[in-house]
């Protein structure tokens, strides 16, 4: 079977969250994003090793996490205040990420550090983490 080798754009960020409501978020074409789909990692360490030259595997759990630039709107200031609400908020909720192949990765999560906005270019970094993993659906 033959593999599909396509890059570009996220297209699409829609968060659906259980008492907040659903939200939509527009990420910025021909930009980076980055997707870790979280689970389980070994530890890159050269001291995991015994003194008989056997292996000490450290295995941990990372979150998955999501990241990139996406476009906002400085005028109604609508994204600044959903995405404030929605890192405040206890619950998680539901995000979706579209990738222009068609992809869509789906995890639960919410906003994780800084969300400062840069009004030379009317974006913003955002970053949504979670527990679990990232799925591809």
């Amino acid at each position: 079977m033959a593999k599909n080798y396509i890059a570009g754009d996220l297209t699409e960020i829609v968060c659906s969250h259980p008492t907040l409501g659903d939200f939509r978020f527009e990420p910025k074409a021909n930009e980076r994003f980055t997707i870790d789909r979280g689970g389980i990692r070994s530890n890159d360490d050269a001291n995991s090793i015994t003194g008989g030259g056997n292996n000490i595997d450290v295995m941990t759990r990372v979150r998955w996490s999501v990241e990139g630039p996406m476009a906002e709107d400085l005028v109604t200031d609508s994204d600044a205040e959903a995405l404030n609400d929605l890192a405040g908020s206890p619950e998680p909720g539901v995000w979706t990420f579209t990738h222009i192949s068609g992809a869509i990765y789906k995890g639960t999560g919410k906003p994780v550090g800084d969300m400062n906005s840069d009004t030379n270019t009317a974006q913003r970094t955002l970053k949504v983490a979670g527990g679990g993993r990232l799925e591809k659906i």
